[in-house]
């Protein structure tokens, strides 16, 4: 059997499932505002004085503090089953395909939550592995339940679920820096595939 890795955003989703899934929940205009009260935040990213899990964090935790799980998880999925769809990148879901007619085991490895991929995933009988949030008393806290799964992040979460000795062949497919060590981890990478 073979194991082709799938990054997500940008790879297989023709724009950031993140920005697409706020909208979802709670509009445009709520999306937009809340990135003029966060900009201060996001110019700190861009200028690498806070890492992409920080002001990850930072975003989701603006935006959703309020939420509690049950209504949280609830809109990730129906977003996860019934918009995801529409920002899937036809060329990748073709490939995913072909694996999948090949007997491989195909994995999305992504920094997106798993609650708003999981459910696209399920339907296209897809395994994932992807960041995860923590709740507290069944509400959304100001921290991640794993690491922001990106860069060496997306090996070791792969190393964690597979022996990969048990598989003759290794496909990667990703869009950007991290997504690296995933492609070096395979034996055939491809970067960019789809556009």
């Amino acid at each position: 059997m073979n194991l082709a890795l799938f990054d997500f955003d940008g790879t297989i989703s023709n724009k950031d499932s993140l920005a697409d899934f706020i909208i979802y929940a709670l509009g445009k205009y709520r999306y937009y505002y809340g990135l003029i009260i966060l900009s201060p935040i996001l110019l700190a990213w861009k200028l690498k004085i806070f890492n992409a899990e920080q002001a990850k964090i930072k975003l989701l935790w603006y935006f959703f503090k309020n939420w509690n799980e049950s209504d949280f998880r609830k809109s990730a999925y129906r977003y996860s089953t019934q918009r995801l769809e529409y920002i899937i990148r036809s060329k990748a879901k073709e490939k995913i395909a072909w694996h999948q007619s090949q007997g491989d085991r195909v994995v999305v490895v992504s920094a997106s939550l798993k609650c708003w991929l999981q459910g696209w995933c399920q339907q296209q009988k897809i395994q994932l592995i992807a960041t995860e949030w923590l709740f507290y008393d069944q509400m959304l806290s100001e921290n991640m339940l794993t690491k922001n799964c990106q860069g060496q992040e997306k090996v070791n979460r792969i190393r964690e679920a597979y022996n990969l000795e048990k598989f003759e062949r290794i496909y990667a497919y990703g869009d950007s820096k991290g997504d690296s060590e995933m492609l070096d981890l395979a034996h055939e990478a491809y970067y960019r595939p789809f556009r």
